[in-house]
């Protein structure tokens, strides 16, 4: 696959670290110019140093910040072929009852509306220039049942029907949009408690799916990806 996007202009948000870093060092091998975004200017840093990519600080929460991104890339590249929405937040502390209101605002906003505002900003771009991939990371927790984690499976459930939704609307434009759902995965993200880390998914397994969404012939798209780790962890 190296070189197979090397016309490409990739984004991915969340592309410091953990499973977006995993993405970004995917799509740079594979020959797409690659630009990361996140909250974390050092991690973006580092990560960009990597892969001789682009790296731009931005909230996906806040709109001002992803619509000023969408302009810097436009008038840069003038171009993207390719999106993943990986920023995401996590909040395990307890029942739902419990959350506080300021951590159900941030839970929702970064990994729901924070989609939107991404896929606000550059599926114009995208249908400008003949179509593209918009990638969606959710999670198992966006089909299954998360007790004290209700919040985040609440925004993933929201992810995945949204997903869906749009891909509808888009593919008219030759954009192809799918959600891969990962199960436990070796990542800061959430505690994973008397789990194998060796046995859980790593950031890499992720990738290796993108990989093969924007690879995947022209004529066709999977949707959805449910990712699961071969051993139970």
């Amino acid at each position: 696959m190296e070189h197979v996007l090397s016309n490409k202009v990739a984004i991915v948000t969340g592309g410091g670290h953990g499973i977006g870093a995993a993405i970004a060092r995917q799509l740079a091998t594979m020959g797409a110019t690659t630009v990361i975004c996140g909250r974390n200017r050092s991690r973006l840093q580092q990560t960009a140093k990597e892969i001789s990519g682009e790296s731009l600080v931005c909230d996906v929460s806040d709109w001002n910040s992803v619509s000023s991104l969408a302009q810097g890339v436009q008038q840069t590249f003038n171009r993207v072929d390719i999106l993943v929405n990986n920023a995401g937040i996590g909040e395990f502390g307890g029942p739902l009852h419990t959350m506080s209101l300021e951590n159900w605002d941030a839970v929702l906003n970064t990994n729901l509306r924070g989609i939107f505002y991404t896929v606000r900003a550059f599926a114009p771009l995208m249908i400008a220039g003949g179509g593209g991939d918009i990638i969606n990371i959710s999670s198992i927790a966006g089909k299954n049942p998360l007790p004290n984690g209700a919040a985040y499976a609440a925004s993933k459930w929201g992810l995945n029907g949204l997903s869906y939704s749009i891909a509808e609307e888009l593919r008219g434009h030759k954009i192809r949009v799918s959600v891969i759902c990962p199960g436990s995965t070796n990542t800061e993200l959430s505690p994973h408690e008397g789990k194998d880390p060796n046995k859980m998914l790593q950031p890499e397994d992720v990738a290796h799916v993108v990989a093969m969404l924007v690879t995947q012939s022209s004529q066709s798209f999977a949707s959805e990806v449910v990712l699961r780790p071969t051993q139970k962890p």
